[in-house]
């Protein structure tokens, strides 16, 4: 997993967007077209907007390719709750008190906003990067969840990094279907081959396929 992160300078305030993350949702265009143009060059320009209504946008990002900073500190309020919104034929988007770590406890990132690669063709493992477009086909539906609880999806959640298999999670979250279909989990196992026949839950389908966790450098 890597960043290549650029900044741009506001007035008293930085807009800095990871290009890694990115695939291109176009939540930011769609909420501020003065300020994020893809035609321009630079495409982003915080001149062309107040640091408070920028923020307001860049905190939909679904990916958190977006960052607004004062004095190098993102003013992000913290969500209420820990959910990951399974999109079709994509990413599961994941926002929360969010702590990402690999295989070997290493914690690769921390924030409020992640696009989780589903598909298993992302070259920044475990991060969405759109690799998925015209290849992933996936409803977002929700299947058997297994054991779900009553509790609201709130407090920290660790999201660990298997070895050549899924994504695992401990901690409240909520899973949102595309249909809206809601249910409450306190660990649980995602599926990042692509394969499983349970989506978006992990069924061990990678150890049929040989599916790698390695990223291409």
């Amino acid at each position: 997993m890597r960043a290549t992160v650029k900044t741009y300078e506001g007035d008293g305030f930085e807009v800095t967007f990871d290009v890694r993350r990115c695939i291109h949702a176009e939540a930011c265009i769609r909420g501020n077209g003065k300020v994020f143009d893809r035609d321009r060059r630079p495409w982003i320009d915080p001149s062309q907007g107040l640091a408070d209504d920028i923020a307001s946008v860049v905190h939909q990002c679904p990916t958190g390719a977006l960052k607004l900073l004062r004095n190098g500190q993102s003013v992000e309020p913290e969500p209420r709750t820990n959910t990951i919104r399974i999109g079709p034929d994509g990413p599961a988007y994941a926002t929360g008190k969010i702590e990402v770590r690999d295989h070997d406890g290493t914690v690769l990132l921390r924030d409020y906003r992640i696009g989780f690669c589903r598909c298993g063709l992302s070259a920044n493992k475990p991060l969405c990067d759109d690799a998925h477009f015209g290849k992933f086909t996936d409803p977002g539906a929700i299947g058997d969840p297994g054991t779900v609880v009553d509790d609201e999806a709130r407090g920290d959640v660790v999201f660990t990094v298997a070895l050549n298999g899924p994504l695992l999670f401990e901690g409240a979250v909520e899973i949102v279907g595309e249909d809206g279909t809601r249910v409450t989990k306190t660990k649980g196992a995602i599926c990042r081959c692509g394969a499983s026949q349970n989506k978006p839950f992990c069924d061990g389908t990678h150890k049929k396929i040989g599916f790698t966790s390695r990223s291409e450098e």
